[in-house]
């Protein structure tokens, strides 16, 4: 039977005869439902549509589809001891992906920053052996594809290895979180923040959303509390969740900046 994947989200749901007959995650205020109706495609009609891509992403590999496909975000690889560490997902994979992926030093996890990326996370891990897939337990009830390799941690942090921790931030879900790298950046650190932190088109600001696609602003105490979970780390770069769309250096002052500007923006 296939696997089901929604056209709007990009999430992957388990197999069944036919498609759900909703998407949980589009159905939620964060998302939306396709104006045509939802739709769905089968693992293998995406693959026919749509490739995988990869390239440098300001010094980091990037996976990503092409033509782009429902969110459009690439997934980035994190090296470390023992393999890779993949950022936030995409919905497919491919054997030309996971070569690619396997040149690099393959994965040795998987972390996501919120629901809107889960992708095709267990496809990506079976590829590389069931390598644990790290989604935070408060966000457990938008898995749309239960897989044994998910670890649903808890907290505010999760250590990965000396160099790589997840940060729960909240924000734009109860377990948003973001990745620290330290040996990002030639050492002087980096943040990956899909868009718990959105970097904007001038890539050197920030911004912070409840609801992108439908305009909701994130309040002023969620945004405070990205901020103090950000405060403690040191880091120089950010990384978006879209080709390019990343800050280069002096990340640390544009987070503080945009966090400033921001709360002034909402504020009465």
């Amino acid at each position: 039977m296939p696997l089901w994947t929604c056209e709007t989200c990009g999430a992957q749901f388990p197999e069944r005869a036919t498609p759900p007959s909703s998407c949980l995650v589009c159905e939620d205020e964060r998302q939306y439902v396709n104006w045509k109706g939802q739709q769905w495609l089968t693992r293998e009609a995406l693959a026919a549509r749509h490739r995988l891509v990869w390239r440098d992403d300001l010094g980091l590999p990037g996976i990503g589809l092409d033509p782009n496909f429902a969110i459009g975000q690439r997934a980035l690889l994190v090296p470390d001891t023992g393999g890779c560490v993949m950022w936030d997902c995409i919905p497919l994979a491919t054997p030309e992906a996971v070569e690619h992926v396997g040149s690099l030093g393959g994965l040795k996890a998987i972390a996501i920053s919120h629901p809107h990326y889960y992708g095709a996370v267990a496809d990506w891990s079976e590829a590389f052996g069931g390598v644990p897939v790290y989604l935070h337990g408060d966000d457990r009830q938008w898995v749309t594809r239960p897989h044994p390799a998910i670890v649903p941690w808890t907290g505010d942090r999760q250590q990965i290895s000396d160099d790589i921790v997840l940060v729960r931030t909240g924000g734009h879900f109860a377990g948003g979180t973001i990745l620290h790298w330290r040996g990002g950046a030639e050492r002087r650190g980096a943040l990956l923040t899909g868009d718990i932190a959105m970097v904007a088109m001038d890539r050197r600001s920030l911004s912070f959303m409840y609801s992108y696609p439908n305009y909701i602003p994130l309040n002023a105490k969620s945004v405070r509390r990205i901020a103090a979970a950000v405060a403690p780390l040191a880091f120089d770069r950010i990384y978006g969740a879209w080709w390019g769309k990343n800050i280069a250096s002096d990340g640390k002052a544009a987070f503080d900046r945009s966090v400033r500007r921001y709360l002034a923006a909402i504020a009465d």
